[in-house]
């Protein structure tokens, strides 16, 4: 199925620290497409960063400001670059796929554990007790599910994942 039957949107999803905003940034640009960042709509909808939601409300609350966040985008020819933690609504994930092609931006757990620095810091929803090895096990399959395209992105440059995707995209 082409991107522009599908309102031309390209979703992209993947571990906290894959480059999904930064990705998404560039891709838009090169695109000429319009971009959101879904954390920034979480940030603005609850008036708080993501790790003060997590921690002042709970990680349920904060799922549940991301599935609100991700129902209420209704756009097309739009880069959406999403939290890491989206795919946990499989409504929010159903709206969204709907709309547009699902890029998958894959990291190896070892280059995970090199880009990830503070997880409270980021924002990152992991459950009290829930290592990032069982977090990335239970992500990994989630996103498999969900993705269109896979674009494995141990060992390349921010520039090679941007290209990879917009020449997957292009092919279309």
């Amino acid at each position: 199925m082409s991107v522009m039957s599908r309102k031309g949107n390209i979703i992209l999803i993947g571990m906290p620290a894959s480059g999904k905003s930064t990705v998404g940034v560039i891709l838009a640009k090169i695109c000429g497409k319009d971009f959101i960042d879904t954390d920034l709509l979480i940030q603005g909808k609850a008036g708080a960063r993501l790790e003060e939601i997590i921690e002042k409300e709970g990680i349920d609350s904060f799922l549940q400001y991301e599935e609100e966040a991700l129902l209420g985008i209704n756009v097309t020819d739009t880069v959406i670059a999403t939290g890491g933690s989206a795919v946990y609504s499989a409504a929010a994930m159903k709206h969204l796929s709907e709309g547009g092609t699902v890029v998958y931006l894959k990291v190896g757990l070892d280059e995970l554990k090199r880009r990830l620095n503070g997880l409270k810091e980021r924002g990152v929803v992991i459950r009290p007790g829930e290592s990032l090895e069982e977090m990335y096990g239970l992500r990994s399959k989630l996103y498999e599910s969900y993705a269109d395209l896979c674009v494995p992105e141990d060992g390349s440059r921010l520039e090679e994942t941007v290209s990879a995707v917009a020449e997957i995209i292009a092919e279309l």
